[in-house]
C-alpha cells in the first residue's frame, strides 16, 4: 500500500510539473560558434539587415551578426532566463544598442521587418513557422535554418560541412518569394 502510494504521489507530482512547463518547439541546445558564423555567410548578412533568431536561446546568433556585420538584431524566445542571458550577453559584447530580445512565443511574432530569419529547431516547428514566414516575409528575405528543412519547400541552397569538432552539419537556406507556403 504505501508502494502505491508513493508511486500516485510521484505521478502527481510528474503530472504538475509537465502541466507548469510551457511548451517550447526545440529542445535548448546552442549552436556552436563555427555554425553560426555559417549561417550568417551563407545568408549572406550585411550591416543593412535585421536578423530575427526564432527560439533565440543566449542570442548567440544575433549577436554575432551585430558584431561581425553591423546587422541590426532580434532575438526571441518563450524563456525569461535565455532572454535575460541574452541581453546580458548583448552587453557583455558592447552591441545592446543594435539588438533586442523579447520573450514570446515565436508562432505569434511578427516578422515583418526581418531580412534574414535564422532558425535551429525540429523540422515540425519549422513547418509551423512555414506559412507564417511566407506570409509575412518581403520577397527577398532570407530564412536560414540549421539542420531542420521546411518539407517540400525545396531550398535554395543547401550547405553540408564539417564544424570544428568534427560533426557534419548542414545549412538550408530560402528565399522568399511572395508565394504563401501552408503546411503539407
Amino acid at each position: 500500500m504505501v508502494v502505491v502510494a508513493c508511486l500516485i504521489a510521484v505521478a502527481c507530482t510528474s503530472a504538475f510539473a509537465i502541466d507548469d512547463q510551457r511548451p517550447t518547439l526545440a529542445p535548448y541546445i546552442p549552436t556552436p560558434q563555427d555554425v553560426v558564423d555559417r549561417m550568417l555567410e551563407v545568408a549572406q548578412v550585411t550591416n543593412k539587415d535585421t536578423v530575427f533568431d526564432l527560439g533565440c536561446g543566449d542570442g548567440r546568433i544575433v549577436i554575432t551578426a551585430a558584431k561581425k556585420f553591423g546587422a541590426r538584431g532580434v532575438g526571441i524566445d518563450i524563456d525569461k532566463d535565455r532572454i535575460s542571458e541574452s541581453r546580458r550577453n548583448a552587453r557583455s559584447a558592447g552591441v545592446a544598442s543594435l539588438v533586442r530580445f523579447e520573450q514570446a512565443d515565436i508562432l505569434n511574432a511578427d516578422v515583418s521587418t526581418a531580412t534574414v530569419v535564422t532558425l535551429y529547431l525540429v523540422s515540425s516547428a519549422n513547418l509551423k513557422l512555414r506559412p507564417i514566414l511566407t506570409k509575412q516575409l518581403q520577397p527577398g528575405a532570407r530564412i536560414v535554418s540549421h539542420a531542420f528543412g521546411m518539407g517540400d519547400w525545396q531550398p535554395t541552397k543547401v550547405d553540408r560541412f564539417t564544424d570544428a569538432r568534427g560533426d557534419e552539419r548542414v545549412i538550408y537556406l530560402w528565399r522568399a518569394d511572395g508565394t504563401l507556403r501552408t503546411n503539407p
